[in-house]
């Protein structure tokens, strides 16, 4: 036998999961190192997983990261595909792609961001300053507010040709 491995001074190393019964996980973690703190056999300890402490502060200092990284950005214009009388949607690829324009209209709508739409209703072409309300994807629908005029308005996707 290898007599470095036999001489451990009485020191014994363990990896164990410890499963303990409590309301949450806090006053579980309490729990434990009220066991391991009140053994006079415990040396040290490790706590290598089941912490789920500070994750609520972890989300929250991401999301603000997020929020100042996107209001330092230059503000972004972007089109929404409409469909084209003669062409495939495979021979022009769109600006951006559908579930990003729907992320900036939901982003939009939850910073109640000022926005100027372009819309193009059957030979009318509009430019309105409005404040998106509601963004109804199933229906490909939006609702605006049109802040000069104080009137709400609903456009299918397919009629808006910019946000900016």
């Amino acid at each position: 036998m290898d007599k470095k491995l036999q001489h451990t001074d009485g020191n014994y190393l363990f990896n164990v999961d410890i499963l303990i019964n409590a309301r949450t996980n806090p006053l579980a973690l309490q729990y434990l190192l009220e066991i391991l703190n009140n053994s006079d056999k415990i040396a040290d300890f490790n706590i290598k997983s089941g912490l789920e402490l500070g994750r609520t502060i972890d989300t929250l200092l991401r999301s603000a990261k997020l929020a100042l990284n996107q209001e330092s950005a230059p503000p972004a214009s972007f089109t929404v595909p409409a469909k084209q009388a003669g062409k495939q949607p495979d021979q022009q690829p769109p600006r951006d792609s559908a579930p990003d324009i729907f992320g900036r209209i939901r982003q939009y709508i939850q910073n109640n961001q000022l926005v100027r739409l372009r819309t193009n209703r059957p030979g009318k072409q509009v430019s309105m300053p409005c404040r998106i309300l509601n963004f109804d994807e199933a229906a490909n629908s939006i609702s605006v507010y049109h802040v000069d005029e104080k009137q709400v308005y609903t456009f299918k996707l397919n009629e808006i040709d910019e946000f900016m």
